[in-house]
């Protein structure tokens, strides 16, 4: 079997300082840190006649491959380059190089460079930066073993190389990546670092004293300031339906119909006995009759009140809307011929103009709320614009719903909003004064605390 050639460098035939100006040459050609470390890799592996070499970085204390001579891209999870990230591990955490077979008659721990060497030759020297080591380069080959005056020019290389990789990092590091690096760097020292944590100390001590608007935040609701019920004035059953929920409306519009032939034929039948005894009451002058003409009389003014009535009645079969403004409730679109009962409420309106809030205070945060407060809403449909209020009453009583206690607190808006209709919702926030930040971070654990020990002491 022929053996493999000898390398290229030799320190009487090729100069140290060449070969380490090739390397540098060929990684400041390149901006990213990819390009630079796959070429500083090319240069390596040409001019040690390598079969692979790889340059590995530290990131949190994990080694990354940043460039190698291998084709495919090297996939970390695998078991291969497990070992060739333990390989650069040996040597950063002795601090030395490492190579297999040794070069040296004290032999440095090469455990894993035996095991990623295999049946050929491998060594690994850290890339140092400043006074820290950053990375290192593995390489490896199937020729002669490694010798030491190879490993010195490799140490040479990488001492260069270091600072520069280093730079092409950071370049493409994110500012917040650059600026917790360099906080690592400035608090390295122990003294450095007490000042810092005093220093840390006092500024959170300083911003949790810092009063801060404390603003109570509940769910809200608009609400018409009235509504009005439309009823039924008489029994009967739907005709016609004008009118929907969220129909805007003008007073004395037609909202409803209902059915009305009963009631004419009410009204034809109490004008007609009201013409009757009034036929009567003229016969009886004529004979001046002075009984028929009373009795006459009455019959025909009892006629004409249940005929006024009938037509009242009649009237009130059109439903009417008795001002401006929109439909909440009510869609009897779905119910027409349906019988209606005397009183039964058809449809609900609100004003279109007039408004009030109401906030769902908890329980919890009632006691700091007081009539007169501002305060804004931002509804869930336009959270954009932010409606301000005042509180002007507290509802004494509480209400639970969906598993808690809540107390209804009214507001009234401060200025007109277009496009606002009642039902809709959002998040209210009412100011209720200045406190401390550490007391708005903790007042709701604090009561909760309070709470659980008055619960379990005897």
């Amino acid at each position: 079997m022929d053996k493999a050639p000898p390398p290229l460098l030799s320190v009487a035939s090729q100069p140290v300082q060449d070969a380490v100006l090739r390397c540098q040459a060929a990684l400041l050609a390149r901006s990213r840190l990819a390009e630079g470390a796959t070429a500083l890799a090319v240069e390596l592996a040409q001019i040690l006649q390598c079969r692979r070499a790889s340059i590995g970085l530290l990131e949190r204390d994990q080694m990354r491959i940043a460039g190698s001579t291998q084709s495919s891209p090297i996939d970390q999870r695998r078991e291969a380059a497990a070992g060739l990230v333990a390989a650069m591990h040996e040597a950063l955490d002795q601090g030395l190089s490492v190579a297999w077979p040794p070069v040296v008659a004290n032999p440095p721990v090469s455990l894993a460079q035996r095991e990623l060497a295999g049946a050929g030759q491998a060594c690994t020297v850290p890339i140092v930066a400043g006074q820290r080591m950053v990375g290192a380069i593995t390489l490896e080959r199937e020729g002669p073993p490694f010798t030491l005056a190879e490993l010195a020019l490799c140490e040479d290389i990488a001492s260069f190389a270091g600072p520069v990789l280093q730079l092409q990092r950071a370049a493409e590091m994110p500012w917040h990546a650059r600026v917790r690096d360099r906080l690592r760097e400035r608090l390295a020292g122990s003294r450095e670092r007490q000042l810092a944590w005093a220093a840390g100390l006092l500024a959170v001590v300083v911003l949790l004293a810092v009063p801060l608007p404390w603003r109570v935040s509940a769910p809200a609701r608009l609400e018409g300031s009235v509504q009005r019920a439309v009823v039924a004035a008489t029994d009967g059953f739907l005709q016609q339906a004008n009118v929907r929920p969220g129909d805007r409306v003008k007073e004395g519009q037609v909202l409803a119909q209902l059915s009305s032939q009963d009631l004419e034929l009410e009204r034809k039948r109490r004008e007609s006995e009201m013409r009757q005894h009034e036929n009567a009451l003229r016969a009886a002058e004529a004979r001046n009759d002075r009984t028929q003409m009373v009795i006459s009389q009455s019959r025909a003014a009892e006629a004409q009140a249940l005929l006024a009535l009938a037509e009242g009645q009649l009237e009130r079969s059109q439903l009417t809307a008795p001002f401006d403004g929109v439909v909440i409730r009510g869609d009897l679109a779905q119910n027409l011929g349906a019988p209606v009962q005397k009183g039964e409420v058809l449809l609900v309106l609100a004003p279109s103009d007039s408004f009030r809030l109401i906030v769902e205070v908890d329980e919890s945060d009632i006691a700091a709320v007081r009539p007169g407060q501002h305060g804004q809403l931002a509804l869930a449909a336009r959270p954009e614009e932010p409606l301000r209020f005042t509180t002007r009453r507290i509802v004494p009583v509480a209400t639970t719903a969906d598993g808690r206690n809540y107390f209804e607190v009214e507001a009234s808006p401060d200025q007109a909003q277009a496009n606002l209709r009642p039902g809709l919702s959002g998040v209210a926030k009412i100011e209720v004064g200045e406190k401390p930040l550490a007391w708005l971070l903790l007042h709701r654990f604090a009561t909760w605390l309070r709470l659980a020990v008055w619960t379990l002491s005897p």
